[in-house]
């Protein structure tokens, strides 16, 4: 593994340079060649990683464990249950205790206006790399799988691809701004244009928005804002129906002040785009040769209908799923 990423945070792909990137994603395709050849990898022998997660997960909590297995390593499963967060104790002390005690910390902190906070002071005072599993800006490995995810369907040179990320209906909760942010943020910097939809009441955050632009510019790709979901499904090549919250739509010191508000605020906006879905109809205005990607769980028949969803012609969400390891474990591998 390079030498030269050990010990590195990985909290957003935007303190990683595209050269650095790239390696991230050299390795990967090398490690999921290995697992499917079952060639033994133990790049991370007798390796402790530490799990910190504020919130359930899925793909996340398992790509992570299995990887560390895979490496020749270990992970512990934590809640602020099973530690001394619950009483109290800050990112800071966590963060210093367990990186002494073992080779890298991971963590999952989504609640807004809090969770990036609570991540980047933990990596100021951790001697270990510390990698976001998720929070409320960023979703660093979801955008690392899939940026695989559209190389292995599109080819390594994506210049000009067309991808449509769009709001959609759903109401199991509010879900965070990070998988949309971080899908700006990256994939213009692969000279991907990148068409975003959503109800003016569910904007992103304008810093992050800004940040995008300027990778735009960067990276060669465009950026383009639309209140008009029909509009941003015309010509798509790749298109990603999801719901997020409106946390956007407030000024984070007004929605922590006012929680309770702004929540009943963004669920009564929230049912005035019950039409905003990914079915039959609008996938028609997309390319022909069109694939449909989420981050999962998708909200089955209110952000997509399981006609496309479970259509193996235009989804590719399992690939993008299972790349969560082969990025994960590269990470790990390159940091650890």
């Amino acid at each position: 593994m390079n030498p030269n990423f050990k010990g590195k945070h990985f909290i957003t792909e935007d303190n990683w340079t595209k050269d650095e990137l790239d390696i991230v994603f050299e390795t990967s395709f090398d490690l999921k060649k290995k697992f499917y050849n079952e060639e033994p990898h133990l790049y991370l022998p007798h390796k402790t990683l530490f799990m910190i997660f504020f919130e359930q997960s899925t793909r996340t909590r398992n790509s992570m464990e299995a990887g560390m297995t895979q490496l020749g390593g270990h992970a512990h499963d934590l809640t602020p249950d099973k530690m001394q967060i619950t009483h109290g104790e800050v990112a800071k002390d966590t963060a210093i205790i367990l990186s002494r005690m073992g080779h890298g910390i991971a963590c999952r902190n989504c609640f807004y206006g809090i969770g990036n906070k609570y991540l980047n002071e933990m990596a100021e005072y951790s001697k270990k790399p510390v990698m976001s599993l998720q929070d409320d800006v960023y979703h660093p490995f979801q955008g690392l799988a899939d940026l695989m995810t559209i190389f292995e369907h599109f080819g390594r040179n994506t210049k000009g691809l067309k991808v449509t990320v769009s709001w959609a209906y759903a109401d199991t909760h509010s879900k965070p701004l990070s998988v949309p942010q971080t899908q700006i943020l990256l994939f213009p910097r692969y000279g991907i244009d990148v068409t975003v939809a959503h109800p003016k009441e569910f904007p992103l955050s304008k810093g992050i928005i800004e940040k995008a632009k300027k990778n735009t510019e960067a990276g060669g790709g465009r950026l383009k804002f639309t209140n008009n979901m029909d509009e941003a499904f015309e010509g798509a090549q790749i298109v990603v129906p999801k719901n997020w919250g409106g946390f956007g739509y407030y000024d984070v010191n007004h929605y922590l002040n006012n929680e309770d508000e702004c929540k009943k605020e963004m669920r009564s906006n929230l049912e005035k785009y019950k039409s905003w879905i990914c079915d039959d109809r609008i996938i028609k205005l997309a390319d022909k040769g069109v694939k449909l990607m989420h981050a999962l769980p998708a909200d089955r028949n209110n952000e997509v209908t399981d006609e496309i969803l479970d259509n193996p012609d235009i989804s590719i969400v399992f690939d993008e799923a299972e790349n969560r390891l082969h990025t994960g474990k590269a990470i790990m591998a390159l940091t650890m």
